[in-house]
């Protein structure tokens, strides 16, 4: 949609003098996503620890000439020609922007709220309407307070039907989104504890939920849910209610059968005094409340018996994450499939250009014919083109026969077939070299079988990182500190295992201020790599001060014999002013100066100019356990003293950082100017009272073979696995040379198989152990998690006597780790 600046300031009554008038179509509010600067009205958006209005003169220069902010930039008279619409919250303009365009369209609008299944249901709705509608739904998870306007701003005069997600943290959240969304009807899916923390009851978030709904025709909720029926009956929104059920026949749907099969399920129903039934390919749980969810909506769209049954049986997984995989030949593929539309082409893009931008690679787009777009193929290829140009792709490759009959549209290297088996016939996928590859496809072009051709084949074990959920994790400690309080991030040891460069560079897009790794070597990686931001190197070796210098990269200072060799090789390269952080040691007694090294450091540090201290800072010994917090905070004033003398001999301001994980949590108001955020980053409570981390390493594995083993026989080496019973025995492709302790052998340890845990049998091998399921439904090729959300680290830390640190920086090398984005 194109507006007029001069509609946008009336609609925001915003103050602007209007240098030129020009008509946008794209909101921006990540600077790093700018596709058509022509055409874009940049929101500055003010947050706790950022501030968009820094980004202006460098969107001026890339062409932008329109922008929303709260202050007027300092050098506004050298951007003489652009338009700044002032506002006093550009948060709420953006919101105010959104909900005037949504006033625009008098077509049905399905909100979707509730705490999972969100995703799911809004992705299914799109399968099985999408040949009757022409559609608009939220790309991937756009359902906050920012997602939201950008979501319904892609509603325009070709659509007929949207369906938008609204996610919510806190109370008061939703009333925005309500303004915003408008829905028609809803659907409030299953309610869970996810955001918990912001609501004094679930009652409360339930309620908060609904609100979404207030002004609707219609919502679709479980009948069954207790929680939500008495929430419903207190709001008395005075909005038709469909609530569902599997036991009151009375209700309008009720849900007479549910039978399971093996990988399928058949559902029959009463609606309106007519019975009819389906089947999904599904048997989980929570997809068959999904896919109620998705009937109740078809029912009240006045869709057949039969038209629902043949659709319900085509319904296919929701690809709910980006991954990154290794490729062959030094490629890296990002793998997007089972989703394509202009929207999320556009947000695939923006996340893989971060990453080439980063590692100098060639980026290359592998893209299918776009189906259901709602515009006509001129109109549509032309965008796609557009964008991919804007996107500095190098290489093209086509698959469809539309793409194909716009070839001329693209001016970069570029191939075009007409499938995705005459692509993998051709041998094309053989000639991949060093490049970042965006695998983007709709559903029927099997665009999986591209990425399984490309990916490097490894062993079936796998490290699966959830870069989301180190970024909720980050937010999580995050929002304990005051804004201006700086946090370092601890990659070292291979990021905890979980490879440190991904993390790296998820951490430097959401504004890390500092990241810490423990050697030289492990930070010029991470510089080669492409990563930017200050990293600072805990444990110097007098042979790496050519490396830390060459790679910018900040040491740690712990002693008087480290800093005089820093000094003398820093003057003999001619360097000035180089950032050390110095260490004291405040009673760990590991490293570090004393509080009687003071004043010599203090001297030392004042008659030279080549260091500068730009931090200092101390370890706890046990800011984890509440029987050592009289002597943790003997070591904070300890480390409060010292750091005075420090300050004392520099000029500039020093940092100061003495908390650690648990000391974020146990000792907020200690925060001081930084903090040091370690193996909560990776999900896991160092003092356990950080209950709402997610899980971010899930290390994952595969039964290879199934064997039917008698009583009194053996598993294993020493034949140390003596069954006691007539037993099913999985081997699995994981050993210790992956990282799988010898020591949970003989049923000290478990794995997860189908929900279930099957005891390690016999001794582990180096390549393979073996695991017990007689008691387990599974067969050959069936997953195994070897620890992850089903079965914590802290668990298996716990059977071995052992910190969670050891568990994940244990996993080796050789086990791939795949990477994603929800």
């Amino acid at each position: 949609m194109n507006y007029k600046i001069t509609d946008i300031v009336c609609i925001l009554q915003a103050k602007c003098d209007i240098v030129h008038e020009c008509t946008v179509s794209d909101l921006l509010t990540d600077s790093r996503s700018l596709t058509f600067p022509e055409k874009t009205l940049f929101f500055a958006l003010v947050t706790k620890r950022n501030d968009a209005h820094r980004y202006i003169g460098d969107l001026y220069r890339k062409g932008v000439r329109n922008f929303v902010v709260s202050s007027l930039p300092e050098d506004r008279k050298q951007m003489a020609d652009a338009n700044f619409l002032l506002v006093k919250d550009t948060l709420s303009a953006l919101q105010s922007l959104a909900a005037a365009h949504r006033k625009r369209f008098k077509i049905p609008v399905i909100g979707v709220a509730g705490s999972n299944g969100k995703t799911v249901v809004k992705e299914w709705l799109y399968q099985l309407l999408h040949e009757d509608y022409n559609m608009v739904r939220s790309p991937r998870s756009y359902n906050s307070q920012i997602g939201v306007p950008l979501s319904v701003w892609e509603i325009d005069e070709n659509t007929e039907l949207a369906v938008i997600e609204a996610g919510i943290s806190k109370p008061g959240e939703m009333d925005k989104l309500e303004a915003i969304i408008k829905p028609t009807f809803g659907i409030l899916t299953y309610l869970g504890d996810a955001h918990q923390e912001g609501f004094s009851s679930m009652q409360e978030k339930c309620i908060e939920k609904l609100s979404l709904f207030t002004h609707s025709e219609s919502v679709i909720y479980d009948g069954d849910d207790p929680l939500i029926v008495d929430s419903a009956e207190k709001m008395c929104m005075g909005t038709r209610e469909i609530a569902w059920s599997r036991k009151d026949k009375d209700r309008a749907l009720y849900i007479s059968k549910i039978v399971k099969g093996e990988d399928s399920t058949r559902i029959d129903y009463d609606y309106l005094r007519f019975s009819s039934s389906f089947t999904i390919p599904f048997v989980e749980d929570a997809s068959i409340e999904d896919a109620i969810h998705c009937l109740a909506v078809m029912l009240y769209l006045g869709k057949t018996g039969e038209e629902i049954a043949a659709r319900m049986c085509k319904l296919e997984p929701v690809a709910m994450r980006m991954e990154v995989k290794e490729g062959r030949n030094g490629c890296l593929i990002i793998n997007d499939s089972y989703n394509s539309d202009i929207n999320s082409l556009d947000i695939a893009l923006d996340f893989q250009n971060r990453r080439s931008a980063a590692r100098g690679m060639r980026r290359t787009l592998i893209l299918s014919d776009i189906l259901q777009s709602g515009m006509s193929p001129d109109e549509l290829y032309r965008r796609v083109a557009e964008i991919v140009i804007h996107k500095k792709i190098d290489r093209f490759i086509g698959i469809g026969r539309e793409l194909l009959s716009y070839k001329s549209l693209f001016p970069m290297e570029t191939e075009f077939y007409s499938t995705t088996g005459e692509f993998l016939a051709s041998g094309a996928a053989e000639c991949f070299s060093n490049e970042l590859i965006l695998i983007k496809g709709s559903r029927n072009y099997h665009f999986e079988e591209i990425s399984e051709a490309l990916e490097l084949k490894q062993h079936e074990t796998i490290l699966e990182v959830n870069l989301d959920a180190i970024i909720d994790n980050y937010n999580y400690y995050k929002q304990k500190l005051k804004p201006e309080t700086k946090i370092i991030c601890m990659v070292k040891a291979f990021g905890y295992g979980a490879g440190s460069y991904e993390l790296a560079k998820t951490l430097q897009d959401r504004g890390c201020d500092y990241l810490a790794v423990a050697v030289a070597d492990e930070g010029a990686e991470l510089r080669k790599a492409g990563i930017t931001m200050p990293i600072m190197v805990m444990n110097p070796e007098m042979n790496s001060f050519r490396t830390l210098f060459r790679y910018s990269l900040e040491p740690e200072v712990y002693s008087f014999k480290l800093l005089d060799a820093l000094i003398y090789e820093a003057e003999r390269q001619g360097i000035m002013r180089y950032p050390i952080h110095v260490k004291i040691d405040s009673g760990m007694h590991r490293l570090g100066f004393t509080l009687e090294d003071m004043p010599r450091l203090s001297e030392r540090l004042k008659s030279q100019t080549t260091v500068m201290a730009r931090s200092v800072f101390s370890h706890f010994a046990g800011s984890d356990e509440p029987r050592f917090d009289a002597f943790s905070r003997q070591q904070i004033a300890l480390f409060k003293e010292c750091a005075v003398a420090v300050q004392s001999a520099t000029p500039q301001p020093v940092m100061r950082h003495i908390l650690n994980t648990s000391g974020i949590t146990r000792f907020t108001e200690e925060q001081m100017e930084a903090v040091r955020l370690g193996i909560g980053l990776y999900g896991i409570s160092a003092c356990g009272m950080d209950t709402d981390l997610r899980t971010v390493s899930t290390l994952k594995t595969t039964i290879l073979q199934i064997k039917e083993l008698e009583e009194d026989q053996t598993v294993g080496y020493s034949r140390r696995g003596v069954l006691t019973r007539r037993s099913r025995i999985a081997a699995i492709p994981i050993g210790y040379a992956d990282g799988l302790n010898r020591h949970l052998g003989n049923r000290k340890g478990a794995v997860v198989v189908n929900g279930k845990r099957a005891p390690i049998v016999g001794n582990i091998c180096m390549d393979v152990c073996m695991i017990d399921v007689t008691d387990i439904d599974c067969k050959e090729g069936d997953r195994v998690e070897i620890f992850g959300e089903q079965l914590p680290v802290t668990e298996i830390a716990e059977w071995l006597q052992t910190i969670p640190y050891e568990i994940l920086t244990s996993v080796s090398s050789r086990v791939k780790r795949v990477y994603y984005r929800e």
